[in-house]
């Protein structure tokens, strides 16, 4: 990641970790929901080596080095398991929970969300992290296509249930709320319409990867409506969205036509990590959005590198957000 090591506004980089841009925060008191263990863009490359290689792991893991109590969203309850047994290992001190939830099914998402709100835990941080990236066509459980009901709509429906624990814990600690949605440079490369609204389940015009740039493109729209709401009511909670980066993990682990020792794997492994990033640095940019004391009070902004950045005029397009938020509602209402 050498190549893009130079530091912006913020003072951070591209290269820079989720432990450096969250260096000194005392986040104790702090009440964060993770979802998510493995990003897409790990699993494009390494084609999901496991729970312990994805950025949400290690967004779980500073966060609760940094204090925070972390309630990661998992749909594998034993890899969730594994993960907080690696964290408490390494912190002894750390508040880390897991708890089943699956975004393509708002079933589970209604199930965690009621048993969230009952458990009586305050709510400071929402991380929607989890995702799939470029599937053939598939539908979801409520029979939807399956990018845009795992990345975007399942999230939407999760927000919206969890709002009043937030409202309150963000009224009665006076601290800021934040909501942070994890999109992707993606978003720029959807269908042309941008949102299929009445082609949302069209198999015959699936493009899996103009189907993963929707889903990313709603998650910017989401966080840019939510913003606009919020300030409308008055309420003292913030949303954003950010493009983590693509990760470089084992790239080569399931080709068996290259040894290890094999010349051309080597400089393709060794030229992918000076323009992809490792863990570490994947999961910066939200570690950033959510603890960093810079980020406070800023809201319907898209973040790149740990900076701020722009996104695409189609996600900016508000008339487009609050279009895609009834049309959501249709959705999880029905």
């Amino acid at each position: 990641m050498w190549l893009f090591n130079r530091k912006g506004s913020s003072g951070f980089s591209s290269s820079s970790t989720a432990e450096e841009v969250t260096h000194g925060v005392d986040a104790s008191g702090l009440t964060a929901i993770v979802t998510g263990l493995v990003r897409p863009e790990s699993i494009l490359i390494d084609e999901r080596e496991g729970a312990s290689s994805g950025i949400g792991t290690e967004t779980a893991r500073v966060l609760a080095l940094r204090g925070v109590h972390v309630i990661m969203g998992v749909r594998n309850m034993a890899a969730g398991r594994d993960v907080k047994e690696a964290i408490v290992k390494e912190i002894p001190l750390a508040k880390v929970d897991a708890m089943e939830l699956d975004l393509s099914s708002l079933a589970s998402v209604r199930n965690f969300a009621s048993d969230f709100n009952s458990s009586g835990h305050p709510l400071n941080l929402l991380i929607n992290n989890a995702g799939i990236m470029a599937p053939p066509f598939m539908l979801s459980k409520d029979n939807l296509e399956l990018q845009f009901a795992t990345n975007y709509l399942g999230h939407f429906l999760l927000a919206n249930l969890l709002l009043d624990t937030m409202k309150k814990t963000a009224h009665e600690s006076n601290r800021e709320g934040r909501i942070i949605n994890v999109s992707s440079e993606f978003h720029r490369y959807p269908y042309p319409e941008g949102i299929r609204f009445d082609k949302i389940n069209d198999q015959s015009g699936y493009k899996k990867f103009q189907a993963y740039g929707q889903s990313k493109l709603a998650n910017v729209l989401h966080a840019n409506e939510l913003m606009r709401r919020f300030k409308e009511d008055g309420v003292n909670i913030t949303a954003n969205s950010l493009h983590p980066g693509v990760i470089a993990t084992n790239l080569f682990r399931h080709n068996t036509s290259l040894a290890d020792d094999n010349p051309i794997r080597v400089f393709l492994e060794s030229a992918a990590r000076l323009v992809l990033k490792n863990v570490q640095q994947g999961a910066a940019t939200t570690c950033y959005v959510a603890l960093n004391p810079q980020v406070k009070g800023l809201s319907g902004e898209y973040f790149s590198g740990c900076n701020l950045a722009k996104a695409s005029s189609m996600a900016k397009d508000a008339e487009l957000a609050k279009k895609l938020w009834d049309f959501s509602m249709n959705l999880v209402n029905k």
